[in-house]
């Protein structure tokens, strides 16, 4: 089975800069890791090619700093990578990034049996890449899923997450699936597997390699949606740091709790 898994490079604190011209962030010289809901889409991958066999292939959109988060894949045991790096692709909305995704896949895979992406990025947290990347390759796709049942050849059979339910259902490859981060614990990296990850080669391909009849839907130029403002949240609640022993802090706590009245002795 051809496993494909989209992973992608995020900013690894909040204290971020965002360009007020075009409305996204500056990521250039940015503390970053891999997206946490990848790593578990990574391990999922893993398991089914345990189960299954097959080739686990990783994919991600950015320019050559991303190839970090190809290289950690590969030291958690993927086969393949694939960097899709053009100064033509930045800026790209959801739309945009799903497009070339599904082009880059399409060039560098060609006939993938399964998709596997994280629920959401933590830069974004849309949760559109996934479905959207499904909807241009027309393959169908299952989200928030929670738990792998079963890995058969030609199909999955999987629990998701409703909500207020859960639902098992199953769906048939070539197909696309978008994992919570708790389906599996990523595993660690294997003093072997680094020394590998070190020399595999990473296919790095442009917008000009990509097959397409329109290379105005790349980037920025190809995204409909406009940022009208961006900024990192604001911590403004109160905060206090206590000190002391157990019983002086549980004494304080429940004297707190009672002036704000939340917490009443048991005679009342």
């Amino acid at each position: 089975m051809e496993i494909v898994v989209c992973i992608k490079q995020v900013p690894d604190t909040a204290k971020i800069e965002v360009d007020e011209t075009t409305g996204t962030l500056k990521r250039e010289g940015a503390e970053v890791k891999m997206n946490p809901f990848d790593l578990s889409a990574i391990e999922t991958a893993l398991q089914i090619r345990e189960a299954t066999g097959g080739t686990v292939w990783v994919i991600s959109m950015g320019p050559q700093q991303a190839a970090q988060v190809l290289r950690e894949a590969f030291m958690m045991g993927a086969d393949r990578g694939v960097l899709l790096c053009d100064p033509r692709f930045a800026g790209a909305d959801t739309l945009a990034t799903s497009y070339t995704l599904a082009l880059g896949i399409r060039k560098a895979v060609r006939n993938p049996q399964l998709i596997i992406c994280g629920k959401q990025t933590t830069d974004g947290d849309t949760g559109q890449v996934g479905p959207e990347i499904a909807e241009f390759l027309q393959i169908p796709h299952v989200c928030n899923v929670s738990r792998l049942v079963e890995a058969r050849e030609h199909a999955l059979v999987l629990m998701i997450d409703l909500q207020e339910m859960l639902q098992k259902v199953q769906v048939e490859c070539p197909c696309l699936i978008t994992v919570e981060k708790d389906i599996f614990p990523p595993r660690l990296p294997s003093f072997r597997k680094r020394e590998e990850a070190r020399h595999k080669l990473i296919d790095v391909l442009g917008c000009s390699d990509l097959e397409t009849d329109d290379p105005g839907c790349f980037g920025l130029q190809g995204s409909p949606t406009h940022v009208e403002k961006m900024f990192p949240p604001v911590v403004d609640k109160p905060r206090e740091i206590w000190t002391g022993t157990g019983v002086d802090l549980a004494e304080r706590l429940v004297e707190r709790l009672q002036r704000m009245k939340l917490w009443l002795p048991r005679d009342h």
